[in-house]
């Protein structure tokens, strides 16, 4: 444990820092599992599921939370698993 008052304020910050990207990483991987299962079961409300799922990992890019190429990457997976729903 830091003795300094600055370090012990970034230690702070940091531990509340890492609780929010973990739980926004949580919620943008249930977003993307939700999407999933939707086109397993054939729903009809997986287009829906596909915006919210593609809006997460967007805001995790925006966040600094995932790397670009890493979304775009899962968003054209996503894409391709939604167009294959559709045929």
């Amino acid at each position: 444990m830091p003795n300094i008052k600055s370090a012990i304020k970034r230690v702070k910050i940091n531990e509340n820092k890492n609780a929010q990207n973990s739980a926004f990483k949580s919620a943008m991987r249930t977003a993307v599992k939700k999407f999933e299962a939707a086109v397993e079961q054939n729903d009809d409300n997986a287009k829906e599921l596909f915006r919210n799922a593609v809006k997460q990992l967007d805001k995790g890019v925006t966040k600094g939370i995932i790397h670009k190429n890493t979304a775009n990457r899962q968003k054209a997976r996503l894409a391709k698993k939604l167009s294959s729903l559709g045929a």
